[in-house]
Formats: C-alpha cells, structure tokens, sequence
C-alpha cells in the first residue's frame, strides 16, 4: 500500500510499509477481518487485535507476519482481529496523523452505557459487531503504538480493577521494559477495561502495548516480539516455535503508577519543548506547556511523563499527558 517516504504532515519518517489486509476479511465468525483458529484441544481462548487505530501500523504488520508464519495454536483458540478497518483504509504517508479513526477515537465507546446508548458513529458500529465476541477472551492483547518516540511501554490497566492481574501478566512476558499502571481516560472506557477485563475476580486478563512511535523500524519488531512472548506464556503455541522468532535481549522492567492526566482545555495547546515520553520532570516549577492562557506544570516532584501526545489530531478533553512515579513490580 505504500512506501516509506518522508512527509510533509508530520515531523517523523515513515519507515514501515503498511501491508494489504484486504485477504484477512472473510470471516469464519461471521465478522469481517476476525479469524478464529481452533486447535481442538482444551485451552484458553486468546484475543491479538490490531488497528485500534488506524494510523497504527505495527499491528497490522505484526497480524500479517502471524498469518504469513501459518500460526496455528496447538491448544485452545487464538483469534486475530483488524479492528478499525474503516480508518486504516484512509491510510495515506503524505498524511500520517489523518486516519487515527474515522468519526471518533474507537478505544474510548467501550462501557455498555455508550454501546448499548443511542449515539452512533463508524467506531461505535465496528464496536457494536465486536463486542460479544471480544468478551470472551480469556487473555487480550491490543497493539497500539505512539504519537512521539518514546520508550515502548505494556498499559495494564487500573488497581484495583484488572490491573494488577494484567501486570501480573506482562511481568511473564518479560516485553517491554515499562509497564504503565493507569487511572482510565475520563472520556471514555478502553477495551481493556470492560467487562470481566476489569474485574479483579476474574480471570480474564487485557493488556495494551504501545509498541514506540507510529511509524519508526523498531515499533514492528517490539510488536511482533512481544505477540510472540504473549503467544508463548498464554500457552496457546511452543516456547520452542515463539522463541526462535524472537531476538531482543532480557529487560529489567520497571512500573510507573499513572497518578492524574492532563486533558486539552483548548485547541491551542502547545508544548513548550519537545517532550517524548518518560521525562522526569524534578521539580514542579517548571512550565510544560501552555493552554488558553493556563500553564501546565507537573503536580509533583520527580513526575514521569506518560505518552505527551504530539499529534494534531486532537479535540478539546483529549488527553495530553500523563504524570506518574516510578514503583516497584510488586
């Protein structure tokens, strides 16, 4: 579909290939761009989603590879779902930051309130068709990627809600060196977070990656690895088969607890330097950026910056930023 090129539209290189998915539609679910794969054997029922986004390459690619690779479980289910395929197939590289969605941000309708309410839009039709099928998933991962250049980082959810069972499970696949314990998006629940995900008394387990920026060569292979490490640990395929595709050295992981978020009060918000993800900002006096006349600044000392977006595609309540602290696994 397309080929790496510098744009015009975004300060970052495109350096991957977004592939054909067009192949991937029928459906054996009876749901477009969903392949369930069955091994005839008792096992957990195992969700990878690409494509949340629709600017989010490393996904995709890592779906593709999958497929490509003739992954077959060897117990259990494993599916594979391109979610928002409407806004992928806006894709264009001379304007990167144009196709995160279609009408509305697809990770942020996921409550029963707004699935079951009178609103409706592309994303929340996708959603809609997906749903059921999606609650029951035994273990989910959704592969996201980032507006800026940061470290790659597991989000695990909410404490006391799925998150410490998802951190839990983001410690075995030893994939990526953070892990972000969050406080939710006020605009709107994640598919991470609903149903049984959500639950601390339930099994069901959901993790989101967000594998480095958009559109850089080492988003796909942290994606891909981490799939891999996913596969592995959830039991549905081989140690032996995941890890001879894997190449990436051992990480020390650490965790940053999400203490508050900070959401866009207008449309002129503007960084006052370049922030990527994971700066520790020392002291609180320090301007971040301005907003209608309002200067954000950390809440705390020694505040973690949590994906500062840097895409122009935003709306008054978007979140900007997030503030945490470092913290132990445990």
């Amino acid at each position: 579909m397309t080929t790496p090129e510098q744009t015009s539209a975004s300060p970052f290189q495109v350096e991957l290939t977004a592939p054909d998915i067009s192949a991937y539609r029928a459906s054996n679910v009876g749901i477009d761009y969903v392949t369930r794969m069955d091994s005839g054997k008792p096992g957990p029922h195992v969700i990878v989603q690409a494509l949340t986004h629709g600017n989010e390459l490393s996904g995709a690619i890592t779906l593709d590879y999958l497929f490509k690779q003739n992954f077959k479980p060897t117990c259990g289910v494993v599916s594979f779902i391109f979610a928002n395929v409407a806004a992928y197939l806006m894709w264009d590289p001379a304007n990167p930051d144009g196709n995160r969605y279609v009408e509305e941000d697809f990770n942020r309708v996921w409550s029963d309130e707004v699935l079951n309410g009178p609103r409706d839009s592309v994303e929340l039709r996708r959603a809609r068709e997906l749903v059921a099928y999606i609650d029951t998933a035994d273990y989910l991962l959704d592969l996201h990627s980032m507006s800026a250049p940061s470290a790659p980082l597991m989000v695990c959810g909410v404490r006391p809600k799925g998150g410490q069972k998802s951190l839990n499970l983001s410690a075995k696949i030893g994939l990526p060196e953070w892990l972000m314990m969050d406080t939710g998006h006020p605009n709107g629940l994640r598919m991470i977070e609903r149903a049984a995900f959500g639950d601390p008394s339930k099994h069901n387990t959901a993790i989101l990656l967000e594998a480095g920026q958009h559109w850089e060569k080492a988003c796909e292979q942290i994606a891909r690895e981490t799939t891999l490490k996913f596969l592995k640990v959830t039991g549905v395929t081989s140690v032996e088969w995941a890890d001879s595709r894997c190449s990436l050295p051992p990480v020390e992981q650490k965790v940053v607890q999400v203490t508050e978020g900070y959401a866009a009060r207008s449309l002129d918000f503007q960084w006052l330097d370049i922030y990527n993800g994971l700066e520790v900002i020392e002291k609180t006096d320090k301007a971040l950026a301005e907003d209608a006349g309002h200067t954000l600044r950390a809440p705390y000392d020694n505040a973690v910056l949590v994906m500062p977006s840097r895409s122009k595609r935003f709306t008054v309540g978007s979140t900007m930023v997030r503030f945490g602290r470092i913290e132990g696994l445990s």
